[in-house]
């Protein structure tokens, strides 16, 4: 590594983390001004607000704003540099163009991979939090996906099927439990007033059970039952920000309940999923982006070509957002909702590569 690597490294690093300083603070001043009536009318401990709910807020304002900073980082970097003639010199002493790019590539992939480990483990514990809060204070707090009239597929020849799910006493009411056998027909139906959930089992006080043979059926009285279901009580009643608080590893297994109890509407937790992966790639994207935007000294300043570059970035940004109601109503595929956006600008950054000379 060259004295030139280490000192765009260095450079590099000092203003995104400063830009990343200044957007937090933007950011949560913003959130206040925006929530602060909410919090008030509610009577929220302002206190908790101050200490816990905007701490814990900090990391997915990170997680959100790092491809702006990096891309405003390069941008100010290279425009500095161009403009005071220190590419041209390096440029002209037989430094090509793809060997200056190096230092950014390395630390654009060192904070996507940074960032990959930060979405996936980090974020998710501290939104736990931060979604409490919300549900707590805030009017525009996270919908409900299911609470009533829910259907779950506990097994390949059982489903369980519930009136009403409170989500905070993890109850659920009006309660049918079926098993079929493998020709499809009714074996055993188990019939509760409620279900609750203890102690990592559903718990069903009372209740009636009928199991049908060939022209009979048996009904007897259940009391004090302890059953074990392949249905968790968040996958009965879910909202709208669920994957958020979940860890790459508990999302994945999250993802795969859903699919296997037969739930609807779950756009939303797959593209939640694939964009814990995705996402990050926007750090890397938006380097190259930034990197054959600014390269070029311009006799009149650059400052057209950083508004365009500014631009582009929110072009970017917007497009993701575009792709995601499709990606939740399931017409477009998660996988490609997540990740499409990302493919798109990382072509129109190798057309402005290749049209630079880099």
């Amino acid at each position: 590594m060259t004295i030139i690597d280490r000192h765009l490294l260095w450079r590099l690093t000092r203003i995104s983390v400063l830009l990343v300083l200044a957007l937090v603070v933007f950011f949560i001043l913003l959130h206040y001004i925006e929530y602060v009536d909410d919090f008030i009318d509610r009577q929220a401990p302002m206190r908790e607000i101050y200490l816990i709910y905007y701490p814990n807020y900090i990391p997915e304002i990170v997680r959100l704003i790092s491809p702006l900073a990096l891309f405003l980082a390069c941008l100010y970097v290279t425009a500095r540099m161009a403009q005071s003639l220190q590419i041209v010199a390096l440029l002209t002493s037989g430094v090509p163009a793809r060997r200056l790019m190096s230092p950014y590539i390395v630390f654009a992939v060192a904070v996507t991979g940074f960032m990959t480990v930060f979405n996936g483990w980090v974020v998710p514990e501290t939104n736990r939090t931060v979604l409490k809060y919300d549900e707590l204070y805030l009017k525009e707090a996270p919908r409900l996906i299911d609470k009533s009239n829910i259907h779950r597929q506990s097994g390949p020849q059982s489903v369980v099927t519930a009136g009403y799910y409170d989500r905070q006493s993890k109850t659920a009411y009006r309660v049918v439990l079926q098993r079929f056998n493998t020709n499809g027909s009714l074996v055993e139906r188990l019939d509760a007033p409620r279900m609750q959930w203890q102690d990592s089992l559903w718990h069903l006080p009372t209740g009636a059970r009928r199991q049908f043979g060939e022209r009979i059926e048996q009904r007897s009285e259940v009391v004090e039952l302890d059953t074990f279901l392949n249905v968790l009580p968040r996958d009965i009643a879910r909202m709208e920000t669920d994957i958020e608080s979940m860890t790459i590893p508990v999302a994945h297994g999250y993802v795969r309940a859903l699919r296997r109890s037969g739930a609807a509407n779950t756009g939303r937790p797959e593209v939640g999923y694939y964009a814990k992966f995705a996402y990050p790639l926007a750090n890397l994207v938006v380097v190259l982006l930034a990197f054959p935007l600014v390269i070029k000294r311009r006799r009149k300043g650059q400052t057209l070509q950083i508004g365009c570059g500014l631009l582009l970035a929110f072009g970017y940004l917007s497009v993701q957002k575009l792709f995601e109601p499709f990606g939740y109503a399931g017409e477009l595929g998660p996988v490609f909702t997540a990740v499409a956006p990302h493919v798109l600008f990382l072509l129109i950054a190798a057309g402005m590569l290749l049209y630079a000379r880099v």
